[in-house]
């Protein structure tokens, strides 16, 4: 069975987010947070180092429920600077923060995050065409265009790469490599974690 060459490179753990996750589309809005936290949080890393440290992030922000991410005050800000199984960044702390309550204006403006994001692509994945891994781009125009109305909207650590890697994820954009196992497979929807 043929994978996207990245997919090679962490093991099981890698493999099984390949397969089961990535490029799958999603419309949870829960989900699309958690990926926005932890595509955040990965600037600067590896995506290996954030996925062993998934299920730490889970437990560390409220199982990425923005509503009490929202609320996070300087006493649980020292206590995530604290949490050895998270990455220990002010600045991205602060930011999952604020990103989760420019989630929430989002949410109300537009009766979800998913309703939003997908108005992009007017609901369709994008469906890369793309013959090896070191083709894709890094951005694009439609990651420089979500970055922009973000950024408009608040939020932080989303420039254009940060995002397309959010699209990327949850299916909005879909680069499995063509002869990738899941390159010819239709979408489906995304498992909840």
């Amino acid at each position: 069975m043929e994978r996207c060459g990245w997919s090679d490179s962490g093991g099981e753990l890698l493999a099984k987010y390949h397969d089961e996750e990535w490029g799958q589309p999603v419309h949870d809005d829960r989900k699309h947070f958690e990926f926005l936290v932890l595509e955040a949080f990965q600037a600067g890393l590896s995506w290996m180092t954030i996925l062993r440290k998934r299920d730490a992030f889970k437990k560390a922000f409220d199982s990425f429920d923005p509503f009490k991410v929202a609320a996070y005050d300087g006493a649980k800000i020292e206590k995530l600077l604290a949490d050895a199984g998270i990455v220990r960044n002010r600045l991205k702390i602060v930011a999952a923060i604020n990103n989760a309550r420019r989630f929430l204006q989002v949410q109300k403006e537009f009766g979800s995050f998913d309703n939003y994001l997908w108005a992009f692509v007017g609901g369709k994945p994008v469906k890369g065409k793309w013959r090896d891994w070191a083709d894709i781009p890094a951005t694009t125009e439609l990651s420089d265009r979500i970055s922009a109305d973000l950024k408009k909207r608040g939020f932080k650590f989303v420039g254009s790469t940060i995002v397309y890697s959010h699209l990327q994820a949850v299916g909005v954009v879909n680069d499995h490599v063509t002869h990738c196992f899941r390159s010819q497979e239709p979408p489906s929807p995304a498992k909840s974690r």
